[in-house]
């Protein structure tokens, strides 16, 4: 007798864009940024994938996506299928389009997306799902540490550097 494996049926592990609008929007905000809104699909949710995050997303205009923000150890990309935004990638800005990829290896750069155009600007967003992240909010002096889904903010003391070297 063999151990019963928890495998998505066939039907569930193909995604149809026919059918998203089987499956309502989802929007979501980061509680830092009241500009923040983004609307999607978890297209990896939908499939049972549980160590990547793949996501459809959509950003009105005048909407941010989160925060500006850089990861310690989840990386993360964002690939524009439709529409112009304003990546924020460290301290430059860049207009974006239909094609523009982007990729944040860890310990990544901070990284944010506004669309202050008239049209929507559609994207995929993915990363890794690992059990434990740490996540920088720079501009905020703040910090994100996730156990699973247990998440907590904390104050980052910028004029405290702590050393570890050996006596």
């Amino acid at each position: 007798m063999t151990a019963k494996t928890d495998v998505p049926s066939s039907s569930k592990l193909l995604v149809r864009a026919a059918d998203h609008s089987r499956w309502p929007e989802q929007s979501q905000s980061h509680p830092l940024n009241p500009a923040s809104l983004v609307r999607g699909l978890s297209l990896s949710e939908l499939t049972g994938l549980k160590r990547l995050g793949i996501h459809l997303l959509k950003l009105a205009p005048g909407k941010e996506s989160f925060l500006f923000h850089s990861h310690q150890s989840e990386e993360e990309f964002l690939y524009i299928l439709s529409g112009r935004g304003i990546a924020e990638i460290g301290e430059e800005r860049y207009e974006v389009g239909p094609g523009d990829f982007m990729g944040f290896p860890t310990p990544s750069v901070g990284h944010h997306l506004l669309n202050p155009f008239d049209e929507e600007l559609v994207y995929l967003s993915g990363g890794e799902r690992r059990e434990v992240e740490v996540a920088d909010f720079p501009r905020l002096g703040k910090r994100l540490v996730r156990t699973g889904m247990q998440a907590a903010i904390y104050e980052v003391d910028r004029g405290q550097k702590l050393s570890f070297e050996e006596e």
